[in-house]
Parts: structure tokens; C-alpha cells; sequence
């Protein structure tokens, strides 16, 4: 496989891991969100942010600011930031602070980013051990 192939493959599943996580910031966020988790309008804005997030993530890889997702807390710093802007750019904001809800938005995408980078390291192993030690079996 070539080099090239190689750097499209990582940047589709950063686009995928970059879109969920602000998504799920952003479903999270917004004013009534958890009473509206069937509204569609609520689904549409969270999909943009995470697309927007998703997007510039990975034009971040064409350039030295790639560097920083090699290491976990500049990858939620990343991601928090590029968040705010992808929520900041999708929606107006529903707070009375200007922005307010864009930073919440970016806060918890940065969290849950860092949170991921925990669980899903070395093939989910903390959350392969966890589960055999809830059900009893041995980890593989």
C-alpha cells in the first residue's frame, strides 16, 4: 500500500472521529436538546457542526498543526477549538453571554475527545478489561 493511500485512510477516520465527537457535544449543548432528541432541526445543526469540525480537522492535517494531534491533550485542544468555530459558524447562539454556547459546545467535544483517546487506545483495551471483569471472562 502506498504512502499516499496510507494518509487517506487516517484522514477518513479523523473525519469520522472528528465529526461524531462534536456532533454529540453539540446534540448535548443546545438549549432543550435531551426534551428534543427526535427534532430534526436540533439533528441538522449538530450534524453541521460536526461536519464543519470534521472538515477542518482533517485540512489540518495538510499542514505543521498536524503534529498536535499526536498528542492527546493537543488533540482535545484541537478539537475543542475547531468546534467552537464549527458551532459558532453552524448556529446562533441561544445563551445570553455572546459565544457562550459555542465554548460549552467546544468544552464537552474537547471531553469527550480526551475521554476517547482513554477508552479506545490500544484497541479499547481499558474497556475490554472492564468488560471481562463485569462479566468474569478473560480479555483476549
Amino acid at each position: 500500500m502506498s504512502q499516499q493511500t496510507v494518509d487517506w485512510k487516517r484522514r477518513v477516520r479523523m473525519f469520522i472521529q472528528r465529526f461524531w465527537q462534536p456532533t454529540s457535544a453539540c446534540m448535548t449543548c443546545m438549549p432543550g436538546s435531551w426534551g428534543n432528541l427526535m427534532s430534526l432541526g436540533h439533528w441538522a445543526i449538530a450534524l453541521q457542526t460536526g461536519l464543519v469540525t470534521g472538515i477542518l480537522a482533517v485540512l489540518l492535517t495538510f499542514t505543521p498543526a498536524t503534529k498536535l494531534y499526536a498528542n492527546r491533550y493537543g488533540n482535545a485542544l484541537v478539537v475543542g477549538f475547531l468546534t467552537m468555530f464549527g458551532d459558532a459558524y453552524s448556529h446562533a447562539n441561544h445563551y445570553g453571554f455572546p459565544f457562550a454556547e459555542a465554548i460549552v459546545t467546544g468544552v464537552i467535544s474537547g471531553s469527550l475527545t480526551l475521554a476517547g483517546t482513554y477508552l479506545f487506545e490500544d484497541r479499547a483495551r481499558r474497556l475490554r478489561a472492564t468488560w471481562a471483569r463485569i462479566v468474569g471472562s478473560p480479555t483476549r
